[in-house]
């Protein structure tokens, strides 16, 4: 047996935008309410990004009424319909987790330069 070989066979999503941490995005979740089924919407920023085959995820942040938000999406669920890159972020830690001590101006990112 190779050990490389894997067990799910996993499709990347075409609907999800390459993003990293610093970059705020928009998720696109699907959530059931009893028999129904809708799209709802998550902006924010990426604190964290978690590369681990089938259980990869990604945690958004957002400040809601002055309460801080977040929510951890898996990259390969089938609830996941789509994310989009809303701006890039330029940062040099690979996770924001000091974004949670910090409000207002000070918890900004820049914006990375556009790439040609």
């Amino acid at each position: 047996m190779e050990l490389s070989a894997s067990i799910i066979d996993l499709k990347p999503n075409p609907n999800i935008a390459d993003f990293g941490p610093g970059d705020t995005v928009r998720v696109h979740a699907k959530v059931v309410e009893g028999d129904r089924e809708r799209i709802q919407v998550f902006e924010g920023v990426v604190i964290r990004r978690r590369n681990a085959g089938s259980s990869s995820n990604f945690t958004v942040r957002r400040i809601t009424h002055d309460v801080g938000v977040e929510r951890t999406f898996p990259i390969y669920s089938p609830r996941l319909a789509k994310v989009e890159l809303v701006r890039k972020g330029k940062v040099r830690r690979a996770k924001l987790y000091y974004l949670r001590g910090l409000t207002g101006r000070a918890a900004r990112i820049k914006e990375a330069p556009r790439q040609r």
